[in-house]
């Protein structure tokens, strides 16, 4: 009996541990991967977009500030991926097409980051984008930022884990990121829920015209 009493008291002490773990791991059960803890961290900082250089498929080269006055839904990618990035690269084309287009270029901008600057060239992102965008290099822009200190610092700010392989291949995480007037993440999306994610920025937009 007084083994039993020892083993149910050991169990429930390593079921509320378990609990507490999961608990603070979880951040209170609000998430219940790394991930999302990340970016529930991600939307509750709101961090500011830090004054990098991009280098766009046109040659040209400007901050965030070529965007100031608009909203800027964003992914970060790099062109010789092979796998989520032209899911994640279709899905923001369908979110594309889903704005209304009285906002398109006049409110928001579509802005496609790589993080392989080496090899992601101009060129490279000029072949790249006509595989999603129809062409259009302005609406939706695809960019590199060539300062290596810089761009991991902007992957930092804005939660992007990216991890190379020995084969120029990189694990990363993915999502949609949506970057106010005044250069301030607003809103990580789920790059899977298209229409969620449509909706979010369309309603933002429409309060905003007061529709």
């Amino acid at each position: 009996m007084k083994n039993k009493r020892h083993n149910l008291l050991a169990t429930i002490i390593v079921l509320l541990f378990g609990f507490v773990l999961f608990y603070v791991g979880t951040d209170q059960f609000s998430a219940f991967t790394a991930e999302t803890a990340r970016v529930n961290k991600l939307v509750e900082e709101k961090p500011q977009f830090p004054k990098v250089t991009f280098e766009d498929s046109q040659k040209r080269k400007y901050s965030i500030d070529e965007f100031e006055g608009k909203y800027v839904f964003i992914t970060f990618i790099y062109s010789m991926c092979t796998t989520v990035c032209i899911d994640l690269e279709m899905n923001m084309d369908q979110v594309y097409d889903l704005i209304p287009k009285e906002y398109m270029g006049k409110d928001i901008q579509f802005l496609s980051i790589s993080f392989d600057p080496e090899r992601d060239d101009p060129e490279r992102l000029d072949d790249y984008k006509n595989m999603f965008t129809n062409g259009d290099g302005e609406l939706w822009r695809m960019a590199r930022i060539e300062n290596q200190e810089e761009l991991e610092f902007l992957l930092d700010e804005f939660g992007v884990i990216v991890i190379p392989d020995e084969y120029g291949n990189f694990a990363h995480n993915s999502a949609f990121y949506l970057v106010d007037r005044q250069g301030t993440l607003v809103e990580v999306l789920d790059y899977k829920k298209i229409d969620e994610a449509a909706n979010t920025v369309i309603s933002i937009l429409d309060e905003e015209a007061g529709v």
